[in-house]
């Protein structure tokens, strides 16, 4: 069976998207699935950044274009799992859309998942990506600059045949939504009217540009592990991400 080809989009930069990317591979792929995270971001590419593995690359796509190495070739395997990423490269003439689409439908016989972090904007880079993909998953935060972009986004995927497509929510403080700070989950989705299929939670880690371990023990871990079991159950079933902020603990938490 051919992996199934998502792209993680947001159209807005600076939300998180490539921080999204690569925890929802680590936790797919912690549960026994392949999984390649592709790099469509030409030149400013930085998920093997992401994945800690950027000094490991010896081939990228604009390698496999150029026919200096086959695809499986500049695959780059992060860790002991099966989880690879391929870096995008350089610009060349040769990087137009269906050569991308070429190269993505090669790999996918070898794979579970194939997920495309797509590039900031909704120029030729966006709809490279997009049109390598059956499926589309929207990276918003609560910013209302953020969820503008994010709707903005999703009308443009309207225009493409994707079987299916939801919004993943990072980086909500679950201790401000509950004191009326912040824009809850079930708000946002409510504006943007499509399922939820991830909520992640701000991580003091994450946002010192730290991949989640994926080994239980923090709640983006929790979160990570709720958005795989979705993506890979075809589901919508939100993570609270308010349950660690109810109750005489969560009091203290807030507090903090």
């Amino acid at each position: 069976m051919a992996a199934r080809k998502i792209v993680i989009t947001s159209g807005k930069g600076g939300v998180g998207k490539t921080t999204v990317t690569a925890g929802l591979g680590y936790a797919l792929a912690a549960a026994g699935f392949g999984v390649i995270l592709v790099d469509a971001d030409v030149g400013l590419n930085n998920l093997d950044v992401a994945l800690g593995v950027e000094d490991r690359k010896l081939y990228d796509f604009s390698d496999i274009l150029e026919s200096r190495c086959r695809p499986g070739q500049a695959l780059i395997r992060c860790g002991e799992r099966d989880l690879f990423v391929l870096s995008s490269g350089a610009e060349t003439p040769a990087m137009t859309a269906q050569a991308f689409r070429g190269v993505i439908e090669s790999l996918a016989t070898s794979c579970d998942f194939i997920f495309i972090d797509c590039p900031a904007g909704i120029e030729n880079g966006f709809h490279r990506a997009v049109s390598a993909a059956d499926e589309a998953v929207v990276v918003t935060n609560p910013a209302v600059s953020a969820i503008r972009d994010a709707d903005k986004v999703l009308s443009l995927l309207t225009g493409y045949t994707l079987s299916s497509v939801g919004i993943a929510i990072n980086r909500i403080n679950g201790g401000k939504v509950l004191s009326g700070e912040m824009m809850s989950a079930a708000d946002i989705a409510r504006l943007l009217r499509r399922p939820t299929l991830g909520i992640i939670p701000e991580d003091a880690e994450i946002l010192l540009g730290k991949t989640p371990a994926h080994n239980g023990r923090s709640e983006a871990d929790e979160a990570f592990g709720a958005f795989a079991d979705n993506i890979a159950s075809r589901r919508a079933r939100p993570y609270d991400y308010l349950s660690a902020h109810r109750g005489f603990r969560g009091f203290f938490r807030r507090r903090a």
